[in-house]
């Protein structure tokens, strides 16, 4: 019997192992009325989707204050089961989070991975660099902004591969 053999019987508990180191997702989407498109999507027709709700992460692009609220530019990002923004993924277009208040711009640097959920509240005509751009707008429930911990939170720093190695990260 050779080793490859004798550890067949163990990948499904391996998987379910792995599976269960992930962490849950962080907010619970409202069946019926959570947008399932990306801000991509919502842009190129905001109509279509009126007020829906939605779940949405990505990468901080600009925070801007204004005297009543604040504006959050957004890359968005596909999710992981966990809600984390995939960084490594394609974007999935822009968006512009509105906060209530003040936020500190310091405590949201550009590259800063957030995951948002609120409801959509329109559009607005602006611009990347010289291109056009329509920005969905979010008006944001709660907000989250993932620690390089929580980011590697259920990733295992296990590799396999020929030979023996030990990776501290």
């Amino acid at each position: 019997m050779n080793i490859r053999t004798a550890l067949r019987p163990l990948a499904p508990l391996s998987l379910l192992l792995l599976v269960a180191c992930a962490p849950a997702p962080i907010y619970k989407a409202a069946p019926g009325t959570t947008v399932a498109a990306a801000p991509a999507e919502v842009a190129h027709s905001p109509e279509q989707y009126g007020n829906g709700s939605v779940i949405w992460g990505g990468s901080v692009v600009g925070v801007h204050n204004f005297p009543d609220h604040t504006e959050m530019e957004i890359l968005a990002y596909p999710l992981d089961s966990s809600q984390r923004p995939k960084p490594n993924a394609q974007g999935l277009g822009r968006f512009i989070a509105v906060f209530p208040g003040y936020l500190e711009a310091f405590n949201y640097p550009n590259g800063a991975l957030v995951t948002l959920t609120g409801q959509l509240s329109g559009s607005r005509a602006g611009t990347v660099d010289q291109a056009v751009y329509t920005y969905p707008l979010v008006s944001v429930a709660q907000s989250h902004r993932w620690t390089a911990d929580e980011l590697r939170q259920g990733h295992p720093n296990i590799s396999f591969g020929v030979g023996v190695g030990v990776g501290i990260h």
